[in-house]
């Protein structure tokens, strides 16, 4: 849902100070909001327009100046002074990304990088028919429902019934009202997803420890041609689930990625990447369904590539057999001579009892 004109109460405001700190409120009438430096009134943003900019006044009970603060605590003033309004603020509405960081959360929450990510590479497009597993505090969810729109449908399941709560609290507040297109069942992905139509879903999403156990349901719902893509946050997983799907012979051969995130400072001369970034967060793993009873095509390992027995577990005659069939000895006799050579020169170059 689209909001334009004045600002309204029950709605959230992102309010910006100059030095880019960001406090995030649920307008209602009448209310105060306490800041570090003032006090917030709500009556004086509800009915005005985004982009405007609202100042802090003084709040009750504290100082009144930086002389008396200074009296009070000689040692620092700061700390009252901040109290005081005349601290100015943008109001503009959140956008979702803003929405998602700042709401109440139970559990964590994906980052948006991640999120962007999922509605690309799982091809989540208006009026599908999506599988979720993994509600959590609704970060992704929030997404799914935003892009398959009303015309379409998002189901989503959660394991536990708290989360499911805070799920649909968050979509409720974000949406002005619980959204017609979510069905949200609780219970574990296999009981729920055993209920659910055969070939009924166009994209499953699933943000779960295991989902290399889950495939065999997510298999029976998803149409022929459908989009899986598994969030899983460490390689034994991101392994696990590859190898699955591999197994099952039911999905394409999986794509495999992850995206790091870098902002970058630009002021003036000074232009330069930020000193912090999002580096590893998880990693996607996506397939799309084969048509029923029919085996997916995969690459063929080499005959000479055995890259799934554990080399500690031979003799040392079979390790040493391993190793040259790996090929790991990638250099050409030539090519080593002429870098012992070289070595040899440097050696020979260093001073005696340098």
């Amino acid at each position: 849902m689209v909001r334009r004109g004045p600002l309204q109460p029950g709605e959230k405001v992102q309010l910006t100070d100059r030095k880019g700190k960001k406090i995030t409120i649920q307008l209602v009438a009448g209310e105060e909001t306490q800041t570090e430096r003032g006090v917030i009134r709500h009556d004086e943003i509800i009915g005005g327009p985004e982009g405007a900019v609202v100042t802090t006044v003084t709040s009750e009970g504290t100082v009144d100046s930086a002389a008396e603060a200074y009296r009070n605590n000689p040692r620092k003033p700061w700390k009252n002074t901040r109290k005081i309004g005349g601290w100015q603020y943008t109001v503009l509405r959140p956008r979702l990304q803003d929405f998602i960081l700042s709401m109440p959360r139970g559990a964590q929450i994906m980052y948006p990088k991640d999120i962007a990510q999922v509605l690309e590479v799982c091809d989540i497009r208006r009026g599908m028919r999506v599988l979720e597993s993994g509600g959590g505090s609704g970060a992704m969810s929030l997404h799914l429902l935003d892009a398959v729109g009303e015309e379409g449908e998002l189901t989503t399941v959660e394991m536990r019934p708290e989360f499911a709560r805070v799920c649909e609290a968050n979509a409720t507040v974000y949406f002005g009202g619980r959204p017609s297109w979510w069905n949200l069942l609780t219970g574990d992905f296999d009981s729920v997803t055993a209920t659910l139509e055969s070939h009924s879903f166009d994209r499953i999403f699933l943000d779960m420890l295991d989902p290399w156990n889950r495939l065999e349901q997510a298999s029976r719902v998803i149409a022929p041609g459908g989009v899986l893509t598994c969030y899983v946050t460490t390689t034994t997983q991101m392994s696990r689930v590859a190898e699955a799907m591999r197994a099952s012979g039911r999905w394409t051969e999986p794509e495999i990625g992850e995206t790091l995130e870098r902002g970058w400072k630009a002021q003036g001369l000074a232009v330069r990447p930020n000193h912090e970034m999002i580096g590893h967060t998880g990693f996607l793993v996506t397939a799309r369904a084969m048509a029923p009873d029919v085996q997916a095509l995969h690459k063929r390992q080499r005959g000479t590539k055995d890259t799934y027995t554990d080399i500690d577990d031979m003799t040392p005659e079979q390790q040493q057999a391993r190793l040259e069939e790996l090929e790991l000895r990638d250099i050409s006799d030539r090519k080593l001579r002429k870098v012992l050579k070289d070595l040899d020169t440097q050696v020979a170059n260093i001073p005696a009892g340098l």
